[in-house]
């Protein structure tokens, strides 16, 4: 009787006595989903803390050699530092006692290659040799952790070897012949490249995402307490790195690493985290390093530092006297970034600033393990944010979740716990009477997100709105005008306008949102002839349409429209579903007869503009008013030209071809 497609991805272990957390489970049940439906190339995004190691050992443990090659028993994991090595092996045994698990890296580790698993450095893989030794044919499975390094020409180098849709850097490279798919899966906290190397060269799909605000949430990673630190930092001169567009250290080093800004360091780890028994500092460089460990040391503060070059055995030694809370404050650069597992830690000091998401969460997700046996309660994290220059794309713990950080370290709110700042974030964007909306902890990951923009400004009912995809990250009436210009009219106070605006020399998009309040009534300013609007002021930036979103949503009801008049900035406020006025009729009908062909024949159109209501009007006069139409009618030629081109070419290629039969009596 043959194997089925369930019976070959599932298989649970009477040895595996570990207790999965719930979205463990639902991550490994993701993967068998996948490669039971056909995929063999698939990403996991989990939070740092979240446990992944558990999860990819436990999920070799389910995944059966193939039916057709059962010799395919033994699994490899990928990792980039002799540490993560060190503890996925550990890990492995801990779980595993009766696998045999060995470790390849370096001159001081030798992998025979018919392990039950093997834990490698990529670095070490990419010796020939090295890689030679685990045969294809012999793999079911090839885990690789930090999986965000996996698009990478070295990784792709050593990843092509056991699966031929991988390309090999090389174009001359000849994957060897194997008999079987092997499950190439990557685990990471942060599953996207600043650099822009292509994900989708590696992985199919991205099969499950956790995100570490959920996490705190339901408590699965510590509770945060948070101060943003406004120093005078000018960041506007820091010069970018086309390649990663972050800072180039030696440039951000220049501003940071001043006399001025570590005692400002000191001084703020003296007043808000004295108390704290495990403070891990992030710094740009090694000249750094040196400089703020001095200045804790002047302050008569135990400091210590570590860093890429020093040696292995001392580096072990620090560390673990660091987790056995033998000095309260290690300083590192470049190093404790990935794959730290120091549970202990309750501070984290991000004295580098920097423009990576994956970065910034990667530092702050050091302090976010839980660790009850040392009584941490929660980890506090400090974090430095330019005060000169506003525009330098900084990101902080606020930015995550989609606020200024100028909102909450002026006045009163210098720091609070994460959870607070959520819900204050949240709470802005409701007025009393309306419900929240459902917690996402209540909403299932959805498989996959389709952003879809109807860039015709004429659309009616759900559509006028030109961007669904807004629905679900506002309750507002957000009005989509294409190409990612995004307006919100605030009644007769304004309109706020978010629109994308694309990085120069590798820099990474941003999102801007500037506010234009009005100063005039509408008829006065058509009396006078005049503009009924001031100039229009950058209100934030941000990385992602979400986050600018919710900030902009945060401005809107705290600085705009106040009070109980905000509900009317809802896509389901009462006066929107009122009918039309007159002029607001006038002025789409004649913006429609502008357009030939279309007011059709029987009359439609016409009837649709009759019975149009107050909302879908002011949805199409805002896109309207901000280029829509134009954008939309050059999007129509392009198409066209596009068409006509492509009929052409299909032309001509045909031609070349000869068939039996008549010949086309005309050539065009």
């Amino acid at each position: 009787m043959g194997i089925s497609a369930q019976q070959r991805f599932y298989s649970v272990s009477a040895n595996n006595s570990v207790v999965l957390r719930p979205y463990q489970q639902a991550s490994i049940d993701a993967c068998l989903n996948a490669l039971t439906s056909g995929s063999s190339r698939i990403g996991v995004s989990l939070p740092t803390g979240s446990g992944k190691t558990t999860v990819f050992i436990s999920l070799l443990d389910r995944i059966n050699s193939p039916p057709e090659n059962p010799g395919a028993r033994r699994a490899l994991v990928v990792v980039n530092s002799v540490e993560l090595a060190r503890q996925a092996a550990a890990q492995a045994e801990k779980l595993h006692p009766e696998w045999s698990v060995e470790i390849e890296q370096g001159a001081k580790y030798h992998a025979s290659g018919d392990a039950d698993l093997t834990v490698a450095t990529y670095q070490t893989l990419l010796r020939q040799n090295r890689l030679a030794k685990f045969n294809p044919n012999g793999i079911k499975a090839v885990i690789i952790d930090e999986a965000h390094h996996a698009a990478a020409p070295s990784y792709r180098r050593i990843l092509s070897h056991f699966h031929p849709a991988i390309r090999h850097p090389d174009e001359e490279f000849r994957a060897p012949d194997v008999k079987h798919s092997i499950a190439v899966l990557g685990f990471s906290a942060t599953f996207s490249r600043h650099d822009g190397l292509a994900l989708g060269s590696v992985f199919e799909q991205i099969v499950y995402h956790r995100d570490f605000l959920d996490m705190i949430k339901e408590q699965w990673l510590c509770n945060v307490q948070f101060t943003c630190v406004r120093a005078n930092i000018d960041l506007s001169e820091v010069t970018i790195n086309s390649h990663t567009g972050d800072f180039n250290p030696t440039s951000l080093a220049h501003v940071i690493n001043t006399p001025t800004i570590n005692k400002v360091v000191v001084q703020t780890w003296l007043d808000r985290a004295s108390e704290r028994k495990s403070t891990l500092i992030f710094c740009v460089n090694l000249a750094h390093v040196h400089h703020l460990t001095e200045a804790f040391r002047t302050a008569g503060i135990d400091a210590r530092y570590v860093y890429s070059r020093t040696p292995a055995s001392e580096r072990r030694a620090l560390v673990e006297s660091f987790r056995k809370g033998e000095f309260p404050v290690l300083i590192n650069c470049a190093v404790l970034t990935e794959g730290a597992d120091i549970p202990n830690i309750d501070c984290v000091i991000v004295a580098r600033p920097t423009r990576s998401r994956n970065v910034f969460a990667q530092m702050i997700g050091r302090g976010m393990r839980l660790s009850p046996d040392t009584g941490k309660q929660d980890c506090r994290i400090i974090d430095f944010v330019d005060s000169q220059n506003r525009v330098s794309g900084v990101v902080s713990l606020p930015t995550l979740l989609g606020l200024d950080p100028s909102e909450i370290i002026d006045g009163e709110v210098v720091d609070e716990s994460l959870t607070s700042l959520e819900e204050r974030a949240a709470q802005r964007t409701l007025e009393e009477g309306e419900k929240p909306p459902q917690s996402t902890s209540d909403v299932p990951d959805p498989k996959s997100i389709t952003y879809v923009d109807y860039e015709d400004p004429f659309s009616f009912v759900d559509h006028a709105f030109g961007a669904p995809h807004i629905r679900r990250l506002s309750q507002l009436a957000w009005v989509g005008c294409g190409n990612d210009v995004y307006v919100l009219q605030c009644l007769s106070e304004g309109f706020i306008r978010l629109e994308k605006q694309e990085g120069n020399d590798g820099e990474e998009p941003q999102y801007v949102v500037n506010f234009t309040p009005r100063t005039v009534s509408m008829a006065t300013a058509f009396m006078l002839k005049i503009s009924p609007y001031q100039r229009s002021r950058e209100v934030l930036r941000a990385q992602t349409l979400a986050e600018a979103i919710r900030g902009a949503d945060t401005f809107a009801v705290q600085s705009v429209v106040k009070g109980p008049s905000a509900t009317g900035l809802r896509r389901n406020a009462r006066w929107r579903r009122e009918p039309a006025t007159d002029s607001q009729k006038a002025m789409v009908r004649k913006r429609w007869k502008a357009r030939p062909g279309l007011l059709d024949p029987e009359g439609r159109s016409k009837n649709r503009i009759d019975k149009m209501t107050k909302g879908e009007a002011a949805n199409i006069i805002s896109r309207l008013k901000h280029g829509a139409q134009t954008r939309y009618e050059k999007k129509l030629k392009a198409q066209q030209r596009a068409q006509t081109a492509d009929a052409k070419e299909r032309l001509r290629v045909a031609r070349q071809y000869v068939q039996v039969g008549p010949l086309p009596s005309v050539h065009k």
